[in-house]
């Protein structure tokens, strides 16, 4: 499919309906149908009428499509290994590592293919993932998340992060296989210091790892509900210091949840200064903390929307898949994000727009992809059963059909209803 149409579609920003014209993979034009029949062409280009084939897009809602910007591939859909009761961090981490003691490199690859699958189906164009390179993985992991990340790269574009999850300052070998996984590949390095006996030190271990092989840095950080003692001063001087402002985000952070309005204020104020990006992942947060409560269960989930009114850069994702962390999951970022709008208790639609925008455009620029629909771009589109994003959040829309280059990806039939004669 070199030459074709998507007609009659609703674009952000557009009081009409459009077409959207693709060509070579690329999008032509875009022609605004208005309400008389007539169309205004923002770009015109002759079309190759014996090419061409159209997609009617119903008056439903197109966008870029979905990007994950924080989610673990190598340890999706591990439930069925797993003895979950307590539903707690430090159950997780130690069923989790049970299991990877048996992890393959087929078995990650598997797994990880599953999950990309679900993730395409569900209009995700971009992700990136964490894979975790220790004593117990050692490369397995990082080698099946490769294979997986070539075998979809049709349809998804893959970011690797490798991680230190489980401690760094004594364990040599994961600081070596670490820089083995860089020097083959991996696109960043992600740290855990939460997890480490001396917090600081990780911190500083990961940004000198970063800084010799001048990739990003990503932190899981501060996932407990105790305001005090957070690592976002440490990670905000060892970004300035290091002048890594912009190639920094968090995630989790559920200490922000349990701060007055003061603390986070000035919390965000650190973030915004260093340039750091904030990641929320509500699904794993709610269902983690807390759980030692038995009245007025806390969310254990930040509102990142006033960070962004401050300037902090955003996003939601959906961490776990099916595993201790996370015992559910369809790799659906639209139901992330109204996951995330009824925990944050939005309401207004401007506030549901910034939480599309925290799936979308803000991801796409933390993970450097292309997210723009207009002419002269990729023609990569995902068609929503919706009019527009606030409604695609608050009802959850299905991703009807989506396109890669201009190549078709996926198609989800929208579903009928037969009314009895």
């Amino acid at each position: 499919m070199t030459d074709f149409t998507i007609k009659n579609a609703m674009l952000r920003a557009y009081q009409y309906p459009v077409n959207i014209r693709i060509k070579d993979g690329l999008i032509a034009s875009i022609d605004v149908v208005k309400g008389d029949g007539a169309t205004d062409k923002v770009e015109i280009s002759k079309p190759n009428n014996d090419e061409a084939i159209d997609y009617d897009a119903k008056g439903n809602f197109v966008c870029s499509g979905f990007f994950e910007s924080h989610i673990h591939l190598d340890k999706a859909c591990i439930l069925d290994r797993c003895s979950v009761e307590k539903g707690t961090l430090d159950e997780a981490v130690e069923q989790t590592g049970k299991a990877k003691e048996n992890f393959t490199t087929q078995d990650v690859f598997e797994r990880a293919s599953k999950v990309l699958e679900m993730a395409i189906k569900k209009g995700t164009v971009g992700l990136r993932t964490f894979v975790e390179t220790d004593e117990k993985t050692e490369m397995r992991a990082f080698d099946a998340i490769k294979k997986a990340r070539d075998k979809y790269a049709f349809a998804i574009d893959v970011e690797i992060c490798v991680f230190a999850q489980s401690g760094l300052t004594t364990k040599p070998k994961t600081l070596k296989l670490l820089k083995q996984a860089l020097e083959q590949g991996a696109d960043l390095i992600g740290g855990c210091p939460y997890k480490d006996d001396n917090p600081d030190e990780h911190i500083e271990l990961i940004f000198d790892i970063a800084q010799e092989y001048d990739v990003d840095v990503d932190f899981h950080l501060d996932f407990d509900l105790d305001p005090k003692d957070s690592s976002i001063p440490k990670v905000v001087e060892e970004t300035i210091k290091r002048g890594y402002q912009g190639r920094v985000s968090i995630g989790h952070v559920t200490k922000l949840a349990a701060m007055d309005k003061m603390k986070r204020g000035e919390m965000a104020g650190l973030l915004k200064q260093a340039d750091i990006a904030l990641i929320v992942l509500p699904a794993t947060d709610i269902y983690i903390n807390g759980s030692d409560y038995e009245a007025l269960i806390p969310r254990g989930t930040v509102n990142a929307n006033p960070f962004a009114e401050l300037g902090v850069k955003t996003m939601i994702s959906s961490n776990n898949i099916l595993n201790a962390f996370t015992p559910f999951g369809d790799a659906s970022l639209i139901r992330m994000a109204n996951m995330y709008a009824n925990i944050a208790q939005l309401s207004t639609d401007d506030e549901i727009a910034d939480a599309f925008d925290m799936i979308t455009q803000n991801a796409a620029k933390l993970l450097s992809m292309q997210s723009q629909i207009v002419v002269g771009a990729p023609a990569t589109l995902v068609i929503l059963e919706a009019k527009d994003e606030v409604e695609a959040i608050r009802t959850n829309a299905q991703a009807l059909a989506g396109f890669k280059n201009g190549k078709q990806t996926f198609n989800n039939a929208a579903a009928e209803i037969y009314f009895l004669e």
